[in-house]
């Protein structure tokens, strides 16, 4: 496989991609996390009020995968699962969080979760494998 590139036209955190959601991310390398904040709009919603669940996965998927990236472990999602809690209405400001769990040769395991406030409204697991 090719060497992955970034070309800042992900949809979810490119500054370059005009129909993206220009989430900034921040990682920890001290204690190996990710952390972006996202306030949806009326043109990420699924039904009325509600924000897409594609949307909301796209952001879990995104803060494993980027975290990887940014610890020096280029990696692709091979799996992601997904459990929505609650529903996210736009104009809610949401937190993305994430985190490395395991490791091996060619495996990264890692966690996601999006919260409004106190409550977890959607969490992912996800297997990466490494590039």
């Amino acid at each position: 496989m090719k060497e992955l590139k970034d070309n800042q036209r992900c949809y979810v955190c490119g500054k370059d991609n005009p129909t993206g959601l220009h989430v900034p991310f921040t990682v920890d390398h001290t204690t190996r996390t990710i952390t972006g904040r996202f306030t949806p709009r009326q043109e990420h919603e699924g039904w009325e009020g509600i924000v897409h669940g594609g949307i909301i996965a796209a952001l879990l998927d995104e803060a494993m995968v980027k975290l990887a990236a940014h610890l020096g472990e280029p990696a692709v999602s091979a799996e992601i699962t997904v459990k929505f809690k609650a529903p996210v209405a736009s104009g809610e400001e949401i937190l993305v969080t994430g985190k490395m769990i395991k490791e091996s040769s060619r495996m990264i395991e890692a966690e996601a979760k999006v919260e409004k406030g106190l409550i977890v409204v959607a969490e992912a697991k996800g297997k990466l494998l490494r590039i």
